[in-house]
């Protein structure tokens, strides 16, 4: 339909609907991206186990202790016979004859008082005993040998080492603060098990002896607590934002 308008204005043919230009074919572009590698261990590399080797200091002390910690709860579990006079203290137990005097805790005072701290920390000790032979056992039957000595380093691989060095470190620390304990009891108790000693008597059979239990379990809780904390990094940097982890 035509429309006129007024003042003489032509008249206005319909628009022809117009037709948009066709778009050139779209073509796909591949581009190839080049990425460097990581230099992160965990993607560049294959992932290596977490090994441990013992110390030889490590196994020196524990291969002295653990003979002398058996031989100690011997005495302490078969008084009064282990005893002076009794059936079974000649020849093995004749050193404490002189010890039971020293340290009243190994004496006839502590028997006849019933102390039970004798027997405690003697339970105590054998537990310690069998999670260092579960140690050695896996150290010596599991691992692969560095050396050819008793005291040379062998090395577990994985779960193992990680369950030694964790079985290590606990019965380390059950060793070292019995021992702050025992020293404690006496310290408390006015040294009323060794007070009647002279300080030549006291620092040579009692004070390095028993301090020997404290130097050995503290460097086995040193050096173990360092795997520890070596094995805590190393998993906080592998799961750590921005690092790559295999998936398989």
């Amino acid at each position: 339909m035509v429309t006129t308008r007024s003042g003489g204005e032509s008249t206005k043919s319909p628009t022809k609907p117009t037709t948009a230009a066709p778009k050139p074919p779209t073509t796909t572009t591949t581009t190839t991206r080049t990425t460097k590698p990581s230099t992160s261990t965990t993607s560049s590399s294959p992932t290596k186990p977490w090994t441990h080797t013992p110390r030889p200091l490590t196994l020196l002390w524990l291969t002295l202790s653990t003979p002398l910690v058996l031989w100690d709860a011997g005495y302490v579990l078969l008084r009064p016979h282990s005893m002076v006079g009794g059936k079974y203290h000649s020849p093995l137990w004749t050193p404490y004859a002189l010890y039971a005097e020293i340290d009243y805790v190994y004496g006839w005072k502590a028997l006849q008082e019933n102390n039970s701290w004798t027997q405690t920390q003697t339970w105590f000790n054998l537990g310690e005993v069998l999670a260092y032979a579960v140690y050695l056992g896996w150290v010596w039957g599991g691992g692969y040998a560095k050396g050819k000595g008793i005291f040379e380093g062998r090395t577990l691989e994985g779960r193992r080492a990680a369950w030694a060095v964790l079985v290590g470190f606990s019965a380390a620390s059950l060793t070292f603060y019995k021992t702050v304990m025992y020293w404690l009891l006496e310290y408390l108790s006015g040294f009323e098990n060794i007070g009647h000693n002279d300080w030549t008597t006291l620092i040579t059979m009692w004070i390095i002896p028993n301090g020997a239990w404290l130097i050995g379990p503290s460097y086995m809780m040193y050096v173990f607590g360092g795997e520890i904390l070596q094995g805590l990094e190393m998993a906080a940097t592998a799961t750590a934002p921005g690092s790559t982890r295999k998936t398989k």
